[in-house]
């Protein structure tokens, strides 16, 4: 028996802004399939407002039409699919946006971030199970990232939870799933950040300020914060950056080699721009590691001087949902926010209700927050 949900979904890419007046996110009541094998009804309670949404709404990132978006979300395990036997009703998990079917060879190698049938998957709008649950007016609607979280209620595949910790806010936990396993993740796993090292960030939204709190836990020495806005600044010296660099200085890269001495040993970049990208490969140092994970427009190209590659001994490297294997960091990551050693509730700017989320998309594009998060 089908149920029905509200949820968010856009029914066509590239809608003018502000989109608090075009509206693209439409809230509708959708018709949703029960659980099949393998998968869970979670009941959302909370999602955060995220980059890979936007690029979603802008067409920066094409994907099939109509789509029910969100993907970084937290919720109550309310039905179980056929097999499913490791988690049980009322328990409180973590969406993560790419699945791992265990079986292909990045799975086998340790790297369920990069699971092939999973990236297909996400690719067609499907659940890693194939097909899709989302009906409206008997016509299906593809989902998102496997998640499709803007909404009351979702069906997900069991390889896109993540049992969490339940005196955990929803709030909170919603964003284990995107900002922190992608920007801690990319500190800790990617770039391997050792004590001592110098780390510099360039972009600071959600993904980024998360970058800033991982390479502090590593204990990374100086970490430098770079970006545009000066509220973003502001914030990710409270966070403990001790320095930070405007972007838009047009001697921004000769501010960082000098904080640095020639250069950081790690550069992260999570601005999703081939500019921002650039400026951290100039950032970085003879020998040093230049990380990426943001996402521009696919037809994005860097050039990269061949000779500064081989002669310096410089490596560029990108991350995926920051390296991560997702049943083993969140709890991770969970236990160091415990410790107060990742405050990954100062990532939150803000709480709203799905019918506003267009006026939050709004505001993430303009870059006035880090994180908003819609409670359900």
């Amino acid at each position: 028996m089908s149920l029905t949900t509200r949820a968010a979904v856009l029914t066509a890419m590239g809608a003018a802004r502000p989109y608090a007046d075009s509206r693209p996110l439409t809230v509708q009541t959708v018709e949703l399939a029960p659980p099949g094998p393998g998968e869970v009804l979670v009941a959302v309670k909370a999602a955060g407002l995220c980059h890979s949404d936007l690029s979603v709404i802008n067409g920066d990132r094409p994907r099939p039409m109509p789509m029910a978006l969100g993907h970084e979300a937290a919720g109550v395990v309310e039905a179980l699919g056929e097999g499913v036997t490791d988690l049980a009703v009322g328990d409180h998990v973590a969406m993560v946006f790419m699945p791992s079917c265990g079986h292909c060879s990045p799975c086998a190698e340790g790297r369920p971030a990069l699971c092939e049938p999973g990236a297909a998957a996400n690719g067609r709008g499907e659940l890693l199970g194939g097909g899709r649950r989302i009906f409206r007016e008997g016509e299906p609607v593809n989902h998102h990232l496997g998640c499709s979280a803007f909404a009351d209620r979702a069906v997900v595949s069991r390889r896109s939870l993540v049992k969490i910790d339940p005196e955990l806010s929803f709030e909170e936990a919603a964003l284990f799933g995107c900002a922190v396993l992608t920007g801690v993740g990319a500190a800790v796993n990617t770039a391997g950040v050792r004590a001592g090292q110098s780390v510099v960030v360039v972009g600071l939204g959600g993904v980024g300020l998360a970058s800033v709190l991982g390479a502090l836990a590593c204990g990374a020495s100086p970490v430098i914060a770079v970006d545009l806005n000066a509220d973003k600044l502001a914030l990710a010296r409270s966070l403990g950056a001790v320095q930070t660099v405007n972007a838009a200085d047009p001697d921004a890269v000769d501010q960082v080699r000098a904080l640095t001495h020639g250069g950081a040993d790690v550069a992260i970049e999570m601005a999703g721009s081939v500019r921002a990208l650039e400026a951290a490969w100039k950032m970085t140092r003879r020998g040093g590691l230049t990380v990426t994970a943001g996402l521009p427009p696919p037809d994005a190209a860097l050039p990269v001087n061949v000779v500064s590659l081989v002669g310096e001994e410089r490596t560029l490297k990108g991350s995926y949902i920051g390296t991560c294997v997702p049943s083993r960091d969140i709890p991770r990551y969970v236990a160091l926010y415990r410790q107060g050693r990742l405050p990954v509730d100062r990532l939150m700017s803000g709480v709203i209700d799905l019918e506003d989320i267009n006026a939050g998309f709004d505001r993430l594009h303009a870059g006035e927050v880090a994180r908003l998060v819609v409670r359900l």
